[in-house]
């Protein structure tokens, strides 16, 4: 197949990026519909000949960019964050989470909107997650799981509830994403940080 053929070679694997950053890009833009396979090659410099030498079609780049783009760096860092647990103070690092959340919801807003709108691709998008283990849980899981950790470590009270702090503080972050997406750049009434202080001095009040 092209796209097997095309991934052997380095400079193949280059191209490929480039389709990748430009797909993301004109997508997160103007939503799955409006994204044509012309303008993402026209993005990435390239002809629409290539761009199918190495995805099928639209769909298949589409969810090449759901698997491979949007866990990014967020993810990764709260998988990393139980190593950090007892290095700084749970609220520093709870507030650290959520400034960092809530950009990534809204980079993952119209991605999810494009999946959402069509079943049978956010079925395929599901069943390639499972496939692999991944999947939108891994961050909540893995919040709960550095909660858990300082717990242990009598650094969070004890009857506080690991899972379901995690579940808020992600909530909280997802929530505000949407709202500013849906309504507009005003609604960034504070920045990033003071948000993150806000709500995590709220969450671990006593």
């Amino acid at each position: 197949m092209g796209t097997e053929r095309a991934a052997a070679s380095p400079r193949a694997q280059l191209t490929r990026i480039r389709i990748l950053d430009a797909a993301s890009a004109v997508m997160s833009d103007r939503g799955l519909a409006n994204a044509t396979t012309k303008e993402i090659a026209r993005t990435a410099g390239l002809s629409e000949a290539t761009l199918y030498k190495h995805f099928q079609d639209k769909e298949d780049l589409f969810l090449t960019v759901m698997r491979e783009r949007l866990p990014s760096e967020f993810v990764g860092r709260l998988a990393g964050l139980t190593d950090r647990a007892g290095t700084s103070t749970v609220r520093a690092l709870l507030q650290e989470v959520a400034a960092d959340a809530v950009p990534f919801y809204r980079d993952l807003a119209p991605m999810l909107g494009a999946a959402f709108a069509q079943p049978d691709l956010l079925a395929r998008h599901q069943q390639m997650l499972s496939a692999t283990g991944l999947g939108p849980h891994l961050a909540l899981s893995a919040l709960a799981e550095y909660l858990g950790a300082e717990q242990r470590l009598g650094r969070l009270a004890e009857r506080a509830q690991p899972h379901t702090l995690a579940a808020l503080l992600l909530g909280a972050c997802f929530q505000r994403a949407f709202l500013i997406e849906f309504e507009g750049e005003h609604l960034a009434d504070r920045s990033a940080a003071e948000f993150a202080r806000d709500l995590v001095d709220t969450l671990l009040s006593e």
